[in-house]
């Protein structure tokens, strides 16, 4: 079964993306600075002065949602795709009802129920969610003014069909961000459709040279940031992550 079809993993990602922060992380002298991280990849990474009026946003990868409600501050419209059903049918809830209710897990079978809410400075009908393969997406999704892919691309069977597709996505002058720590497993993608993390002859091939190699035709690269990030297990129990976002600019 896929594990982003869970109860655990929907959970897990509500926290994740929707948690206050001493929900997440109750330690003082824990890492506060990787917290809110689906609202940081549209704070920190995309250029808002830069959009025009009636901007269009693509959220690929949007698991339950936030950082396509983050992208509504600023769009007149986003779509938030992705590939668990699960994830994509809570986010549609929390479109339309604005919370969903859950349980974090905290030890064994202990748990908290807890509420994710959208922010209500935030204009819910401008989003819509729906399931779908980054590797074959829909012809009739049009052109965006950005496209964010956040944790995507090393989770992907073939993560150069889906960067293939991209040109057409973004329009002129539109912005691509991908984020992603770079966590190339054998359980997701075959290694030898990795992008990066590897030996090329004597050279050392990162993630990044694989991405500039791909997009580098279409896409002109303006920045690259750290962005790290928290997921909480259970209570004692956190996964602390540094992604990378590379920001490019379409051609």
């Amino acid at each position: 079964m896929n594990p982003y079809e869970t109860d655990k993993l929907v959970a897990e990602y509500l926290l994740f993306h929707y948690g206050a922060p001493l929900e997440v992380l109750p330690w003082d002298f824990g890492p506060s600075s990787a917290l809110n991280y689906p609202a940081r990849c549209v704070s920190d990474c995309v250029d808002i002065a830069a959009l025009p009026q009636k901007a269009r946003a693509l959220d690929m990868g949007c698991a339950v949602g936030r950082s396509s409600f983050e992208l509504a501050r600023h769009f007149a419209e986003v779509i938030g795709i992705d590939y668990s059903r699960r994830f994509t049918e809570v986010a549609a809830t929390l479109a339309r009802d604005g919370s969903v209710s859950y349980e974090r897990t905290d030890e064994g079978a202990l748990t908290t129920p807890l509420l994710a809410s959208v922010p209500s400075d935030i204009e819910r009908r401008r989003v819509c969610f729906e399931h779908g393969d980054a590797q074959a997406l829909r012809e009739s999704l049009g052109r965006f003014d950005v496209v964010l892919a956040a944790n995507l691309i090393d989770r992907l069977v073939e993560p150069s069909r889906f960067l293939g597709r991209l040109p057409e996505l973004v329009k002129g002058g539109g912005q691509l961000v991908i984020t992603s720590p770079y966590t190339w497993l054998e359980d997701f993608t075959p290694r030898e459709n990795w992008l990066g993390g590897f030996a090329a002859g004597e050279s050392r091939r990162t993630t990044l040279d694989g991405l500039t190699a791909a997009l580098s035709p279409h896409f002109d690269l303006v920045s690259t940031k750290d962005l790290p990030f928290l997921i909480r297990e259970h209570a004692r129990k956190f996964q602390w992550s540094v992604a990378q976002a590379s920001i490019w600019r379409r051609k």
